[in-house]
């Protein structure tokens, strides 16, 4: 069963309508069925103004808005925020906790656990540590 996490509402969108261009004679400079979808939280703006109806450019403008890299990373983010009620941020921070972390440390061809923000005992050729 499908949960509504969050949903977005008039105020989220600037539409502009604008009068088209090119071919299309009087009727598509005279009217103006071409639309400018803005979405103010993700900074997406995307055009309709391939058809000759005003309903199907606004279709056609919210389809590029659905299909733009950086509404979906957006859309990404509100619904990780709805799921699990953190933020990317928080996440991020949590999973940048010390415990979380292992830090390794290339010497001598080998890759050997270090000790995090621990000052590292460097061990000399035979075995002891240098200072």
């Amino acid at each position: 069963m499908k949960e509504l996490l969050f949903s977005l509402t008039k105020k989220d969108w600037k539409v502009d309508y604008f009068s088209g261009t090119g071919a299309g004679g009087q009727h598509r400079n005279k009217h103006q069925n071409c639309v400018r979808l803005h979405h103010r939280a993700s900074g997406v703006t995307t055009t309709g103004q391939s058809n000759r109806e005003r309903k199907a450019n606004v279709k056609e403008a919210f389809d590029g808005l659905l299909r733009h890299p950086k509404f979906r990373i957006w859309h990404a983010g509100r619904v990780q925020e709805a799921l699990t009620g953190k933020s990317i941020e928080d996440v991020v921070n949590e999973m940048m906790q010390p415990e979380n972390l292992k830090i390794e440390v290339k010497e001598k061809g080998k890759w050997q656990q270090g000790q995090g923000d621990q000052p590292e005992e460097r061990i000399d050729e035979n075995n002891r540590p240098s200072k």
